[in-house]
C-alpha cells in the first residue's frame, strides 16, 4: 500500500510532540499562520525590542504603525487566497526587521537613526498601498516590491528585458543590506535568465594569471500573482559593488506594485506542490510554494515516492518509509534553519533568503535522485548509499580491498557528525575491518539495504558521556552512534558530493 508523501509528514508532525502541545518549534512554523498586526508598541516586563506605548505615542510611532496595519489588511484582501500567505511571510520579515531596528533607535539616541526608522515606517505603508493597487496586474513589466526592496523590469524588447534592483533593509545596529544593480534577462525555458554583470573590469580578474570570476546569474518568472526572483551561482564578488553589499538577499517573492505603465500579457498560472498553499503548515512550505521549481520538485518526488514502493520487498519498504518520515522532517527544518542560521552568531536574525531557498532545493534534488535511482538490484557493497541522515560511497578493487568514504549528520550541528573512514576486506562475501578494537567498523546487508556500524547504538549507549576504552567514532559527544540504515542510489549529480557540509 502507498504511503503518500504528505501523508508522512503529517505522520512525522504528530510524532514530534504529544497532540495537547504545540506540534513544532515556532521557528518552524509558517510565518503566515502568526499575527500580522506589527508590534512595534506596547513594551511589557523589560522587553528592550518593543518600544514603550507612551514612547510610541509621543514619537508617532502609533500612527505609522496603525497606518501600515491598515494598508496591509487593505493588500491582503484583494490578494488570491494562494498569495495571501506569502504576502503574510512578507510582513511578518518586516515586522522582524522593524523590531530589530527598534533596539538601536532605543539604545542610541540620534537623529539620523530616528530619521531612517521614521521613513523606513513610512515607506512600509506606501508599499503596502502600492501592493493593494497593483493586484490583478497582468504581464511581467512594472514595478514589484516586498519587505526588502524591489525590482522593476522594463517592457520586452528584442526578446530582452531590463532589470532594476534597489534593496534596502535596515535591522538596526550597524545591519544593513542595500543592493543596486541593473541586469539583463532573455528566456530561458520557464524563466527570465541573465547573468549579473561585474561592479568594474577589476573585479572579474585580479591579476594576469587569474581567471575570470564566475558571475551570479538572476532568473524571474510569474508564480501566480507574484513575481518569483532567484540569485544563483558564481562567486561572491559583492566586496567590489559599492551599491551591493549582500547580493543575496534578492532571492525571494515580489509583488506587484502599482499598476503597469504598458499593458502586456505573460504566463500567470500557479505551478502547486502536492500540499495546499492556502494553508501552508510550515515555514519550508511557504518557500515551497512561492518557487515554480520548488514545488515542481515537490511533486516530482510524490511520483518518484509512488512509482518506487511497489517494487521493494515488505523489509526495506517498511525502512523506506520511516526514513521518508524522518526527512520530511529534516525537509520542514531546512528553511528556517538556513534562513536565520545559528552558526552567524552576529547577523543570524537577518535573512539569508538566497542560501535558506538553496539548501531546500539541494535537499528537495537529493531525495528525488535517491527514489528515481533505487537501485534495489544491487548485489554486494559497492555504490553510494543514501539516507536521511546519512552517506557512504564504497569501493572494492579486484583484490577484495574495500574503501568507503561518507558521514552521518545531526540536523544543524556540524559539530555533532560521524566522519566514516572505513578500511578492509571482503572475505566471503563479509567485511572484515582493519580496525583493532572493541568495535570496529562494520558494513552488512540487510535486504536491498546497508547498515553501518550495527553495534555502535549499544557501544554509544554504554558511553553516556564517559570515557571508556571504546574510542567514540563521533565528533563532540562520545554517546552519539555512528550506526545508520542506508539506502542504494545510483550516481546523480544532485547527491551529496561529501563535503560534509552542515544540514
Amino acid at each position: 500500500m502507498f504511503v503518500p508523501f504528505r501523508l508522512a509528514l503529517l505522520s512525522a508532525v504528530v510524532l514530534l510532540a504529544p497532540i495537547t502541545c504545540h506540534a513544532m518549534d515556532d521557528d518552524l512554523r509558517a510565518a503566515s499562520s502568526a499575527p500580522t498586526a506589527i508590534t512595534l508598541c506596547g513594551a511589557v516586563n523589560g522587553d528592550d525590542s518593543r518600544i514603550k506605548a507612551e514612547i510610541c505615542k509621543e514619537k508617532g510611532y502609533d500612527q505609522l504603525v496603525a497606518a501600515i496595519d491598515k494598508s496591509f489588511d487593505t493588500a491582503l484582501a484583494r490578494t488570491p487566497a494562494n498569495i495571501r500567505p506569502l504576502l503574510k511571510r512578507d510582513q511578518a520579515w518586516f515586522n522582524e526587521m522593524i523590531l530589530g531596528a527598534a533596539g538601536t533607535v532605543q539604545e542610541v539616541d540620534e537623529a539620523e537613526l530616528r530619521d531612517n526608522f521614521v521613513a523606513t515606517l513610512r515607506q512600509r505603508a506606501t508599499v503596502l498601498g502600492e501592493i493593494a493597487a497593483g493586484s490583478g496586474r497582468a504581464g511581467l513589466a512594472g514595478k514589484w516590491a516586498n519587505a526588502f526592496g524591489s525590482i522593476t523590469i522594463s517592457p520586452s524588447a528584442n526578446g530582452t528585458r531590463q532589470l532594476t534592483v534597489d534593496m534596502r533593509v535596515d535591522y538596526g545596529s550597524d545591519k544593513h543590506r542595500q543592493c543596486r544593480l541593473g541586469a539583463t534577462v532573455t528566456s530561458a525555458g520557464d524563466w527570465l535568465s541573465g547573468a549579473i554583470p561585474p561592479a568594474n573590469a577589476a573585479s572579474s580578474a585580479s591579476g594576469p594569471d587569474a581567471k575570470p570570476a564566475k558571475l551570479p546569474a538572476i532568473k524571474l518568472r510569474r508564480q501566480g500573482e507574484t513575481l518569483r526572483v532567484v540569485i544563483f551561482g558564481g562567486d561572491d564578488t559583492t566586496g567590489d559593488r559599492d551599491d551591493c553589499d549582500y547580493l543575496w538577499q534578492i532571492t525571494g517573492t515580489y509583488f506587484a506594485s502599482g499598476r503597469a505603465d504598458v499593458a502586456e500579457k505573460a504566463e500567470i498560472s500557479f505551478v502547486a506542490p502536492s500540499f495546499d498553499c492556502v494553508r501552508p503548515v510550515t515555514a519550508t512550505d511557504e518557500e515551497i510554494c512561492s518557487d515554480p521549481e520548488l514545488a515542481d520538485n515537490d511533486q516530482r518526488l510524490n511520483r518518484a515516492w509512488k512509482a518506487l514502493l511497489p517494487r521493494l520487498d515488505d523489509a526495506t519498504r517498511r525502512a523506506l518509509t520511516e526514513d521518508q518520515r524522518n526527512w520530511v522532517h529534516a525537509q520542514a527544518v531546512e528553511f528556517p534553519e538556513f534562513l536565520h542560521p545559528a552558526w552567524e552568531k552576529r547577523t543570524y536574525e537577518m535573512h539569508f533568503t538566497a542560501d535558506a531557498r538553496d539548501h531546500v532545493d539541494a535537499l528537495q534534488r537529493e531525495r528525488i535522485a535517491l527514489l528515481e535511482g533505487f537501485d534495489d538490484k544491487r548485489a554486494g557493497l559497492a555504490g553510494v548509499w543514501l539516507a536521511h541522515n546519512a552517506i557512504i560511497k564504497i569501493t572494492v578493487d579486484k583484490d577484495g580491498r574495500l574503501n568507503a568514504q561518507g558521514w552521518k549528520w545531526d540536523q544543524g550541528d556540524w559539530k555533532a557528525g560521524c566522519d566514516y573512514d572505513v578500511k578492509g576486506k571482503i572475505v566471503g562475501g563479509s567485511f572484515r575491518s582493519d580496525e583493532q578494537r572493541k568495535n570496529p567498523d562494520t558494513l552488512e546487508r540487510d535486504h536491498a539495504m546497508l547498515i553501518v556500524n550495527r553495534l555502535d547504538d549499544a557501544f554509544a549507549t554504554k558511553r553516556s558521556g564517559k570515557e571508556t576504552d571504546d574510542e567514540a567514532k563521533c565528533k563532540r559527544r562520545l554517546d552519539n552512534s555512528s550506526t545508520a540504515r542506508l539506502f542504494p542510489a545510483r550516481p546523480s549529480p544532485d547527491i551529496d558530493n561529501f563535503r560534509g557540509s552542515i544540514r
